[in-house]
């Protein structure tokens, strides 16, 4: 074989050259010969400096491959494109952190203990505060530190670094040693704030994704001298509705990168990451599914606001979403590989969802829906969409598999005048009970089995939005009164208020992120801090 290899090599050589000359000449195409990411989506290169992973770091992915690596109780594991029972309230894949918002697809790890029983400040991020202005709808406002969802993400690195990285309402998305709370990476300058949570690739890559109100969704490199955007995706790439922001949390599972927008539309795509010959990181995205979450029907029905700004969760091998209008979605993705991806559950749950779906050990959803009756008036909302929620609760759990009513409970969260009511707030789930934090005030918790409220706080503060987690049976809330409380759950029917601390005065939206017992949470104040 080998004397032969010469004449091989030229004719593979020449057709590689003529394949590369036609690739710079037509562009990426997918199997229907369209532009793979969209008219505006970009790629770009940049050359490494060694940080991050790469093909020869112990426990990395490498060059092709395309599962998401995570082993379960008893060494179970899981097949490809499914996510069982047993990854709820574990971590996803084999970076080691905390990698997205609620850390897995379920939206169900909250990071690692043990919590003090006493946390005090470690330390506060930047010198000055994080603030700058941007445009929403018309409006003009200065935004300042972080707010909903804002939970960082965290991870260990190859060379032993602990990095939190997250973005922030200074349109800045900031590399933070964890320990220390000092700058390890120049941060990456989007054009508008960042209000959702970053995803760190879970598989091992040095990447990282994100949206911004900038109208981008983006890859960036980990591995080269600065943060480098690798692709993109406009949100006016599609004819969306709406609005322009990317809020979710970019969801990676084998390969596959879930996402929805602010225009209305889900998205699929396959990265296709691998390594150059100098050992960088690359991506090739392919877009796999592009739909609206809305027809005319249902745009007709709920009203004009249908973004999709929670984070898309998957349960076996389906994945769901909702959106602005209550539409709660299952995509089938058995076979979205070869671009397929049937609804197989729809349900309509009125309001506004905007917390992310919360998905248990059995596949069961737990939706949280606001109420924004102001709306109607403003032409958003219909007064249909307003009924709808009033009729099925504003923290409902659904039965997607089941061929009757999916609805198993609903609890009622509303107001009884025309002010904003329910929940923004994705719930924490725990040994049978959910805890979350409501608009009008109070930490509750339920009964999964029953939708029984069991105990309940009202002292958190008007517009709590921020997410509860639980770490080491300690239960962590941030309040819109400036607290983060903690709450034993000896009994998690009944939480004990064990600790208090008191930031400031300014209302926490942000959710936190708890890793190696250390709490990491930012504030509309300015600032990002940690406590231990």
């Amino acid at each position: 074989m080998q004397e032969r290899s010469g004449p091989i090599f030229l004719v593979i050589a020449f057709g590689a050259m003529l394949g590369f000359i036609a690739f710079l000449l037509v562009g990426p195409r997918d199997a229907g010969g369209e532009p793979l990411a969209g008219p505006d989506a970009t790629a770009t290169t940049g050359a490494g400096d060694g940080q991050g992973t790469n093909p020869s770091t112990p426990g990395s992915t490498q060059a092709g491959g395309n599962t998401t690596s995570t082993t379960g109780p008893g060494g179970l594991v899981r097949e490809p494109n499914t996510i069982p029972g047993w990854t709820v309230g574990r971590p996803w894949g084999s970076t080691v952190g905390l990698t997205m918002f609620r850390g897995n697809p379920t939206r169900t790890y909250y990071g690692t203990g043990p919590i003090s029983d006493s946390p005090s400040l470690l330390w506060t991020y930047p010198a000055t505060t994080m603030c700058s202005e941007s445009v929403n709808l018309g409006e003009s406002a200065v935004w300042c530190g972080m707010g909903w969802t804002g939970q960082p993400a965290i991870w260990e690195r190859p060379d032993g670094v602990t990095e939190m990285i997250f973005g922030a309402y200074d349109r800045n998305i900031h590399f933070v040693d964890a320990k220390t709370g000092e700058d390890l990476r120049p941060p990456f300058v989007t054009g508008d704030i960042v209000k959702g949570s970053v995803t760190v690739d879970p598989d091992g890559f040095p990447l990282l994704y994100t949206g911004s109100r900038d109208n981008k969704l983006r890859i960036i490199a980990l591995d080269r001298a600065e943060p480098t955007e690798l692709w993109s995706i406009h949100a006016e790439d599609v004819d969306g509705t709406w609005n322009d922001d990317w809020d979710g949390n970019p969801l990676i599972i084998d390969d596959i990168m879930y996402e929805g927008g602010e225009n209305g539309w889900f998205f699929a795509y396959e990265l296709n990451r691998g390594y150059d010959a100098s050992g960088i990181v690359t991506v090739e995205p392919r877009r796999l599914v592009a739909m609206p979450g809305y027809d005319a029907e249902f745009r007709s029905r709920a009203g004009d606001n249908l973004s999709i700004e929670n984070s898309v969760a998957a349960y076996d091998d389906r994945v769901y979403f909702a959106n602005s209008g209550g539409r709660i979605v299952g995509l089938d993705i058995s076979n979205v590989r070869e671009g397929e991806a049937p609804i197989v559950f729809d349900y309509w749950a009125g309001g506004d969802i905007d917390a992310s779906l919360v998905i248990d050990e059995e596949g069961m959803i737990y939706a949280s829906v606001n109420v924004k009756p102001a709306q109607v008036s403003q032409g958003y909302r219909t007064s249909e969409n307003i009924s709808r929620t009033r009729e099925v609760g504003q923290l409902i759990k659904l039965d997607p598999y089941t061929d009757g009513d999916p609805r198993l409970w609903g609890v009622d969260l509303t107001s009884p005048g025309g002010e904003d009511s329910g929940t923004w707030a994705t719930p924490a789930l725990h040994q049978g009970y959910l805890y979350t934090n409501t608009h009008q005030g109070s930490l509750i918790v339920v009964d999964t089995a029953t939708g029984e409220i069991v105990w309940q706080d009202g002292t958190v503060g008007w517009h709590s939005w921020s997410s509860p987690s639980i770490v080491d049976n300690t239960l962590v809330v941030a309040t819109c009164v400036g607290e983060i409380r903690g709450y034993t759950l000896d009994n998690p029917a009944a939480p004990q208020r064990q600790w208090t601390i008191t930031p400031g005065e300014s209302c926490l939206e942000a959710t936190p992120a708890i890793w190696n017992g250390t709490i990491y949470l930012g504030s509309r104040d300015g600032y990002l801090r940690a406590f231990r």
